[in-house]
């Protein structure tokens, strides 16, 4: 692979199975936190800056043509990169891309179905139950 980037998902992606499913072949997995954001799920889920907030989520090294494959599907194309700092397990602090949305949902868009599949992942990847049970 050349040129892998870190990448810091938050929502589904952290799925190691449905990432595989859409071809692309997960690597390095480290768990991590970005602090200064709070997840805001709409009909999926993106990240907003917020002072103290703190958002879990998986670091996987992957190729450019695989993010572009990630992204470029309907109904994530507007998801845009950004470049953060993110604190993994070890306190270890890097570099990573994230995708976030330009501008959030609004407060009354709302997806029970991927908030119960995002809990399931979170809670299987074993995160913090306090974490996962803030998760709307």
């Amino acid at each position: 692979m050349i040129n892998p980037i870190d990448t810091f998902f938050y929502g589904l992606y952290m799925d190691d199975e449905v990432l595989a499913g859409m071809g692309v072949t997960p690597r390095s997995p480290r768990k991590a936190s970005a602090a200064g954001f709070a997840l805001r799920i709409g009909t999926r889920a993106t990240l907003v800056r917020k002072r103290g907030g703190t958002v879990w989520g998986v670091v996987y090294a992957l190729a450019p043509e695989e993010l572009a494959r990630l992204y470029g599907g309907a109904g994530l194309e507007a998801y845009q990169p950004e470049d953060i700092e993110v604190a993994l397990e070890n306190r270890a602090i890097i570099p990573a891309r994230v995708y976030n949305l330009p501008l959030p949902p609004p407060p009354d868009e709302r997806n029970p179905e991927y908030v119960e599949k995002l809990k399931a992942v979170l809670t299987r990847l074993r995160f913090p139950p306090d974490y996962i049970a803030g998760i709307q």
